[in-house]
């Protein structure tokens, strides 16, 4: 486990917490064009806009209801954007942690949202995946295996079949992560929850982060934060799965990490690794970078799925793209 890597990005983001307006005016937002493939996905003349500033490390962006819900994970708040920039905070202290220390990991995550129009989201500081209701209650549903506490839920997606699945990593254990006395589980997974039953899937990968499927759901996408790299594995009935293989294995240069991802509709990934985020093939060919100011930490597809933001530290981005995204199973 490459414990350097968190210690980077969380450097990087405590340093872009001062100093993001200097860094914004010399480093402007752009896409890499890596590959002619990429113009098929955004056109040559789209340009990357901030939406919205001013926070402390946007995560988990999710458009539900015409506005994009984000979480602030060291600022323990849940957020929503419009298309204009206005900004509402939803719920303080979203993290579900009593009096938590400031400036830690320890405020919500990824979000998701299920069939009966409410949300869930990964609350890093309760260690648990909650429901946030139309009148934004907060309620839990799942937070124990077999008696023992989760490490800290991250990042969440629905399968086709409709189990939820997440994954696990201990960045929220602030007093050192897998040192950390709270830790009760051995490892850190990627879970499958159906049927009111949870199971670990996946049990090896040292920070497993980002999660996503491929749109015909046959696949399985995650990403391992400690090594930079993403990994596949077939999926077959009741969520058992195949041998893993490696997507990618980002090479170090730039801040930030293999953290969240998406998948569009022709199932290309689009990653957040170091210096930004990738546009991938399912065989690992990157076609390009979209190189920001500050670390990328996850993405999201909204409205017609082509219009994509990206929470990056202090700051929400949006681009437009050619290429549809695929959206949540559940969207609304």
């Amino acid at each position: 486990m490459r414990v350097s890597i968190f210690a980077r990005r969380t450097v990087a983001v405590l340093a872009l917490t001062v100093a993001v307006g200097a860094t914004a005016q010399t480093n402007a937002p752009q896409v890499e064009r890596v590959d002619p493939a990429l113009d098929a996905l955004i056109a040559p003349t789209a340009e990357v806009e901030r939406v919205a500033t001013g926070f402390t490390f946007t995560e988990g962006p999710l458009w539900h209801k015409g506005r994009l819900w984000f979480s602030d994970v060291a600022g323990d708040r849940m957020r929503a954007v419009d298309a204009a920039g206005k900004v509402e905070q939803l719920i303080a202290n979203a993290g579900g942690l009593p009096n938590p220390p400031p400036g830690k990991n320890i405020g919500p995550n990824g979000m998701t949202p299920d069939k009966d129009g409410s949300v869930l989201m990964a609350q890093m500081g309760a260690r648990r995946i909650a429901r946030v209701d139309s009148a934004m209650r907060v309620t839990g549903v799942v937070d124990r295996y077999r008696g023992k506490r989760l490490n800290s839920p991250n990042d969440l997606v629905f399968a086709r079949d409709g189990a939820l699945w997440f994954t696990d990593p201990p960045f929220g254990l602030f007093n050192g992560m897998n040192k950390d006395p709270a830790k009760e589980l051995p490892y850190n997974a990627v879970w499958r929850y159906a049927g009111g039953t949870l199971t670990p899937v996946i049990n090896d990968l040292a920070l497993p982060n980002g999660i996503a499927f491929s749109p015909d759901g046959a696949t399985l996408y995650v990403s391992d934060y400690a090594v930079n790299t993403i990994y596949a594995y077939p999926v077959a009935a009741g969520g058992k799965l195949g041998a893993r293989r490696t997507v990618i294995a980002m090479p170090d240069g730039g801040e930030g990490g293999a953290d969240g991802m998406k998948v569009d509709t022709r199932g290309n990934l689009w990653a957040t690794g170091p210096g930004g985020i990738r546009i991938i093939t399912p065989q690992g060919k990157v076609l390009g970078q979209i190189r920001l100011p500050e670390v990328a930490a996850n993405l999201a597809f909204a409205g017609d799925g082509r219009t994509l933001y990206i929470t990056a530290s202090t700051s929400v981005y949006r681009l437009r793209t050619k290429v549809a995204g695929v959206l949540p199973r559940y969207a609304r």
